[in-house]
């Protein structure tokens, strides 16, 4: 008997001891993350911003796939917000601040405790890549929360892990999204052709993009300097193209209503694009991806024993890459000019 009290006593000490050594743990703890992306900042905020698109990529989620979530009439922007039950509770997380495609703010609560606040950055370098840096910090640790966190080691053991997980899927979904391309064949189509002021260049893989913001911006300049209006998107004429040395001749060009003679001295040329029969491809992605779309035309020609013009085959830009961050939104038109 007195040992059963001996050992009740001492359980009662530790058990004390415990509570003590819980109860003056620090009231405050931040845990932070961050991974490099090889995506812009837009979309990787895009999947942040909008609660729905964290079922995709949240390490919670992926460990109690049995989690009721519910979602508000607003789950995007300043003011959004989703809540969720699982084994532990109730949870809601709201957006309180943010900068558009460089930060987000957001509280969130665990049932009725106080809330935590949850910081975002986004940080984009000069290789197009983005740096993400996700943290968590709350300064009125509840006693039950600084109980699990002895439990695991610190607020860092126990919630890093998660938040790693979080930005890796968070990675993968916006890497996947930003190079989703495909071509699709619109088969044989007239293209109504029109003026358009061009300039020509040669280029190879490694320089195609700084060569062409090149002669668009000299483009744009002239049009801008002399109140000329565009006519349609920017386009791309390809005189030569050549696989084996990785090398294109091209003109970029922007249309115009009508013919207009540009100083003689310049670089800039109007030319004249006639109506013609053309196989005509849409494709959507990243122009570093048009190579194979441009394999799809040229196999479907083969195939079907279509037969090529003298005209040479074109591109056109239907949007701006910079109004549309993500490059799968990028639409080009691709046109092959055939035989009447």
């Amino acid at each position: 008997m007195k040992v059963l009290k001996y050992l009740i006593f001492i359980l009662l000490i530790l058990i004390i001891g415990g509570a003590i050594y819980v109860a003056v743990q620090p009231n405050e703890f931040t845990v932070s993350r961050s991974r490099t992306m090889d995506a812009p900042a837009a979309v990787i905020y895009d999947n942040v911003i909008d609660y729905k698109k964290w079922e995709a990529w949240s390490a919670w989620l992926e460990k109690n796939p049995n989690t009721r979530l519910s979602y508000p009439e607003q789950t995007r922007g300043v003011g959004g917000s989703f809540a969720w039950e699982d084994d532990d509770g109730p949870g809601n997380i709201k957006t309180i601040a943010t900068e558009e495609n460089a930060s987000i703010s957001q509280e969130m609560q665990f049932g009725e405790y106080e809330p935590s606040n949850v910081e975002w950055s986004f940080e984009p370098n000069e290789t197009g890549q983005t740096h993400v840096t996700w943290e968590m910090k709350s300064k009125n640790i509840p006693f039950v929360f600084k109980m699990f966190s002895v439990i695991s080691g610190g607020f860092d053991n126990m919630i890093g892990p998660d938040f790693e997980r979080g930005l890796e899927k968070l990675d993968s979904v916006v890497v996947a999204s930003v190079n989703e391309h495909g071509v699709k064949i619109e088969g044989i189509k007239e293209y109504g052709g029109g003026f358009y002021l061009y300039k020509t260049t040669n280029a190879n893989s490694s320089n195609i993009s700084q060569k062409m913001g090149e002669n668009y911006g000299g483009l744009m300049s002239y049009l801008m300097q002399n109140n000329i209006a565009m006519a349609g998107m920017p386009l791309t004429v390809y005189h030569e193209m050549n696989n084996e040395s990785d090398t294109v001749i091209m003109s970029n060009g922007l249309p115009v209503k009508e013919k207009i003679d540009p100083p003689k001295d310049s670089d800039i040329i109007c030319g004249y694009m006639p109506k013609m029969k053309t196989l005509k491809g849409t494709f959507h992605g990243n122009y570093n991806y048009l190579p194979m779309a441009w394999n799809e035309l040229m196999t479907h020609i083969e195939t079907n024993n279509l037969e090529v013009s003298d005209q040479k085959p074109f591109e056109i830009y239907t949007n701006d890459p910079g109004n549309f961050p993500n490059p799968s939104d990028w639409i080009t038109e691709i046109y092959i000019p055939l035989k009447e």
